[in-house]
């Protein structure tokens, strides 16, 4: 299996290589002498503000972690967060080490492990989890104290497996249907201090009520304490109207922005591999990693717009 596993991966890599030198060799022979020193010098300028577009799911499977690589050679994602004890999982840690692609934890507690040498231990805790969560909409917003053992030991399993795959230790943590903000994993503080965490989803006034609102609200200033957090976080759907990543794209000129995208969707593959965000607005670049700008601590402190997770743009 791992010589067949190595076999796919030289040979996805040799496909992707031929790839890039036809599209560097078409480059250079349409553009004119003289230009060389103006695109090595256009690389060094930074835009105005980047936005950061992470993909989830790295690992989960082939299709899923091919379809991640195009779009991130394309420039049209900024990170990726990776599963562990997954089908692909040892593959994508061979990709993102080969491409430097920045990757973060994707702490799945509702989705079943699909690697074969998945500790039996570590499953049947999994399922435990994964029956409480999905058992209500509202289970994940309630403490469950005979499962303080599981979750414990499961998010353990996830950061040393992380570890031993990657070679280093977890700096970013989000979760598989957002499954980190879970009561559990919070007030057990499972998530390693200093690590960045991906924040609640960011709402206009009117599209969540006041409740659901105030207790994001409250989570995220939980949150900052102990982490570091972009200000807003958007999901890439809905892509239509387009004027609606128009507005995201411009916060990201004062805000640290993270959108989350799924490229194994047929409608988010489609809509990054034509270019994605690029042209949503002027001097706005898609993030080369996930990374917060030094504006600030990236947790939205001192604006309390963004702890309402309230957004307005003036048009």
């Amino acid at each position: 299996m791992k010589l067949a596993s190595r076999i796919m991966v030289q040979d996805h890599t040799m496909s992707i290589s031929r790839r890039e030198n036809s599209v560097l060799s078409d480059r250079r022979d349409s553009e004119e002498p003289g230009l060389e020193n103006a695109r090595e010098l256009d690389t060094r300028i930074e835009p105005r503000a980047t936005v950061i577009v992470n993909a989830d799911d790295w690992g989960r499977d082939v299709a899923t972690s091919d379809r991640t690589l195009d779009c991130m050679l394309h420039g049209a994602i900024s990170s990726v967060s990776a599963m562990v004890f997954m089908e692909d999982s040892e593959r994508g840690a061979d990709l993102a080490r080969q491409y430097g692609i920045g990757t973060g934890l994707h702490l799945n507690f509702t989705l079943r492990y699909s690697a074969r040498n998945c500790p039996r231990g570590l499953m049947d805790r999994q399922e435990l989890i994964r029956r409480f969560l999905t058992s209500s909409r509202l289970a994940p917003i309630f403490y469950h104290r005979r499962l303080v053992t599981s979750f414990d030991y499961v998010v353990k399993a996830q950061l040393e497996e992380y570890e031993r795959l990657y070679g280093t230790k977890v700096n970013r943590v989000d979760g598989h249907h957002h499954m980190h903000l879970c009561r559990n994993v919070i007030v057990q503080e499972l998530i390693p201090a200093c690590a960045i965490v991906r924040r609640n989803l960011s709402f206009r006034n009117g599209e969540k009520g006041y409740f659901n609102r105030l207790y994001r609200r409250r989570q995220d200033q939980r949150l900052a304490r102990r982490h570091p957090m972009t200000d807003f976080f958007f999901d890439l759907q809905p892509m239509a109207p387009i004027e609606r990543l128009k507005e995201i794209c411009l916060l990201a000129r004062q805000f640290n922005v993270e959108i989350e995208t799924h490229p194994i969707r047929d409608s988010e593959y489609a809509f990054l591999m034509r270019g994605g965000l690029a042209g949503c607005a002027e001097q706005v670049a898609v993030a080369r990693d996930y990374m917060l700008r030094s504006h600030g601590p990236g947790n939205g402190a001192e604006n309390p717009a963004v702890h309402q997770q309230e957004w307005r743009i003036s048009r």
